[in-house]
């Protein structure tokens, strides 16, 4: 199997990550292998990479592509989540780099049969990993009202949550939800219902798009996700080592910021405390105080890029 898929910022990548012969690399969301393969070619001879993908068609297809590199790659299908678990039983422990790309790939929004987006229609499903029974179909027509307006509030950022879930509840209840064109369809009425023209004029986006986006975070756990591996990431990395992460939407960028606000501090204890009692140490230093952003060039080549976000930290 081939996955055509650019990966974002790559010069960056490479620029934080330094990668050298004789290091070990986690890739933790291996994807079609762009990135893994850059810092195979930057480590060699003899640079390792682990890479980690709930897909396993992305396992399949960076295997081949990289087939050259021989051992020097491992992968597993699995998440970034068992990345420790799965470092102690290579016997690394700890690695030189990490590198997280938590966007979607190409060959995952351009397959029908993965039912991620609205542009093909396509029976509603979005797991990335396909192990798992949870889809979108069984969210959309089994979650109650309340929850599916919390989804597309708190992981969409959809203000008409409410009346969208509403909508979708009546819907279901006459037949089925059971493809990507008809969600979208009836999150497209219910939206020229509630907006004015002018308010749908200034919309950038498919009416739809936050509410997919919200069902994708949900089916995968991706926040859940990433928070369980944000909680102490850092235990990863060998002295120096960095750690470098894309993130594609306000609320993943949201969690690697604060997390490495959190690393980098000497102390957590609250203001008013005169003296440090939390016995917190800084794991690390921040090494992008502000988020590093595609280039106009590499937007204008792969428009999917636009809404990169990198964040690197490097550990003491």
């Amino acid at each position: 199997m081939t996955i055509t898929h650019a990966p974002v910022m790559v010069p960056q990548v490479l620029e934080l990550l330094k990668p050298e012969s004789g290091k070990r690399y986690l890739d933790g969301t291996l994807g079609g292998g762009g990135h893994a393969e850059q810092i195979l070619e930057r480590s060699s001879p003899d640079g390792q990479v682990l890479g980690l993908d709930l897909d396993g068609d992305a396992i399949a297809a960076a295997r081949q592509r990289l087939a050259r590199f021989g051992d020097r790659l491992v992968t597993r299908w699995a998440s970034f989540v068992k990345a420790r678990e799965i470092l102690e039983e290579m016997r690394w422990g700890k690695v030189n780099g990490i590198l997280l790309d938590l966007g979607l790939s190409s060959h995952q929004m351009d397959s029908p049969e993965r039912g991620f987006g609205f542009q093909i229609d396509a029976r509603l499903d979005m797991r990335m990993d396909r192990r798992q029974t949870l889809d979108a179909y069984q969210v959309v027509n089994t979650f109650p009202v309340a929850d599916l307006e919390r989804l597309f509030r708190d992981y969409g950022e959809e203000r008409l949550g409410r009346p969208i879930a509403m909508t979708i509840a009546a819907e279901r209840k006459k037949t089925p939800i059971v493809t990507t064109k008809q969600l979208a369809d009836i999150v497209a009425a219910t939206v020229r219902r509630k907006k004015t023209n002018a308010d749908r004029r200034k919309e950038r986006i498919h009416p739809a798009t936050r509410v997919f986006q919200a069902l994708r975070i949900a089916v995968n756990r991706e926040l859940e996700n990433l928070d369980s591996f944000l909680g102490n990431a850092y235990e990863l990395l060998l002295t120096p080592g960095r750690m470098v992460v894309i993130s594609f939407h306000s609320l993943e960028d949201r969690a690697v910021k604060q997390a490495f606000w959190k690393w980098s501090r000497s102390c957590l204890c609250p203001p008013r405390i005169p003296l440090c009692r939390c016995g917190w140490s800084r794991k690390v230093s921040i090494l992008t105080p502000k988020p590093l952003l595609p280039s106009p060039d590499e937007v204008r080549i792969n428009p999917r890029a636009r809404s990169a976000k990198l964040r690197a930290v490097e550990g003491i």
